[in-house]
């Protein structure tokens, strides 16, 4: 059966950046930033993001492009005779299926609030009151239920429809629609009276705040937000490798993700910032600032159920992009591996998702008393899973597969990462592949445990 491909570059592309770009892009980046100096944490950033997200999300592409298959397939086709690289494509099909256990959970919050604000649920809500709408949300395993169930359903009708005439058109309006938002929001909380002080303390290098957080935190921060942001090593961007065309290299198409999904990032906090500045608000991480802070500050705001509608309609698109390309993958992995049809790996795969989805849910609510080592809830332990052991530790694999004689070999990542127009990656960093790099996602791994 002839391997689907994408319709355009820009298909790609935008798909591509939708499975990178996500929550963390929103609730963690700016927040981090902030605390960590700044623009000098963004210079980190960056300089992270050029020496080790760039040239591990080539390998990735480069395994799927040269395979034309999805993770298990990919690395038969390219493992010399006898070993056993393969085995690690069946832990970024379980990686991609964790993820989706709790993903679905986080992104059926952000519709769930976006109808909340369009239906006008907090209009002339006292502040105070605020936190009971997130805090009365966990605690109904029905409404929790109904979100996840319709970001399960949607999630893989899309997918259902094949790649060019799902994925690709669905991403690539979402991703057109999502880059408009973030522009349009980001210009009005410019605006606001005060923006300028958020903008300041945002992204102007404060060397008080970065010697007080230290600086060997602020580089480690940076090393982690540059590492985590693509969510490489499960296999996620691979399978888009396998549907892309020879034309362009991979490192051209690697810069051009990677400056997309940090645009996001940067413009996230555009948002955030200066609108909390502006109405003495203090910005804080992770759930609390999107479903707590944030509509504190639109509550405060001139037509704030507009801006409020549209900063969750924007949310909603930047999570549910991620959900669909990792479906994809794993459908294109039951596609690959048991010759199923599109339609039956969809309907397949989405009841397992669904069924396996309902811990997370349950886990905020009639199994709240559930926890995992750390004291952790359902939630907190399949992402701790995910994020600090499968995304590092397939990284690893992916890169020391590329590099080393005893996986595909350099030789041919390069020809197969050079091939096409654009900006080549150098022969003389291979020293720097096989040596350095490795000890740089060992550092990410053995931080995060």
């Amino acid at each position: 059966m002839k391997r689907e491909s994408f319709g355009s570059r820009l298909g790609f592309l935008l798909v591509s950046v939708g499975c990178a770009v996500g929550i963390g892009n929103v609730w963690k980046f700016p927040y981090v930033t902030g605390e960590n100096g700044g623009g000098i944490f963004v210079l980190f950033y960056l300089l992270f993001l050029l020496i080790m997200g760039v040239p591990v999300l080539t390998m990735e592409l480069a395994v799927g492009r040269a395979s034309r298959k999805s993770a298990v397939l990919g690395y038969k086709a390219l493992e010399k005779p006898g070993t056993r690289w393969h085995i690690h494509g069946w832990f970024c099909v379980l990686g991609c299926a964790l993820l989706m256990m709790y993903y679905t959970t986080v992104s059926g919050w952000m519709l769930g609030y976006f109808v909340k604000f369009a239906s006008g649920t907090f209009s002339g809500m006292e502040a105070g009151a605020v936190d009971g709408v997130f805090l009365a949300m966990q605690e109904s395993p029905g409404e929790m239920s109904l979100w996840m169930v319709l970001t399960v359903l949607g999630g893989f009708l899309v997918c259902s429809f094949g790649l060019q005439g799902g994925l690709e058109k669905v991403t690539k309006g979402m991703m057109l629609g999502l880059l408009g938002l973030i522009a349009l929001l980001a210009v009005h909380s410019l605006t606001l009276e005060g923006a300028g002080e958020g903008v300041r303390f945002y992204l102007l290098p404060d060397m008080e705040r970065a010697a007080a957080a230290g600086i060997g935190n602020v580089i480690t921060a940076a090393m982690n937000q540059a590492f985590f942001t693509l969510s490489l090593g499960i296999a996620a961007m691979e399978v888009f490798g396998s549907y892309m065309s020879r034309e362009h290299t991979l490192t051209s198409e690697a810069v051009r993700i990677c400056a997309l999904d940090t645009f996001v990032a940067l413009m996230a906090g555009l948002i955030i910032f200066p609108a909390c500045f502006s109405f003495g608000v203090q910005p804080d991480s992770g759930p609390s600032l999107i479903f707590q802070t944030l509509p504190k500050v639109f509550l405060n705001m001139a037509g704030g159920r507009l801006w409020g509608t549209l900063f969750f309609l924007f949310m909603t698109f930047a999570s549910f992009s991620t959900v669909i390309a990792v479906f994809e993958n794993l459908m294109a992995n039951s596609i690959d591996n048991f010759g199923w049809s599109r339609k039956k790996a969809a309907l397949i795969g989405g009841s397992f998702i669904l069924i396996a989805s309902f811990p997370c849910v349950l886990g905020f609510n009639l199994w709240s008393g559930v926890t995992f080592p750390g004291g952790r809830n359902v939630l907190d332990f399949e992402d701790f899973l995910v994020s600090n052991l499968l995304l590092p530790l397939g990284s690893l694999v992916y890169l020391l597969f590329c590099v080393t004689k005893w996986g595909w070999g350099f030789d041919q990542y390069l020809a197969e990462a050079n091939t096409g127009k654009g900006l080549k990656m150098p022969r003389w960093l291979k020293p720097y592949f096989q040596f350095v790099l490795p000890v740089l996602i060992l550092v990410i791994l053995v931080q995060g445990l």
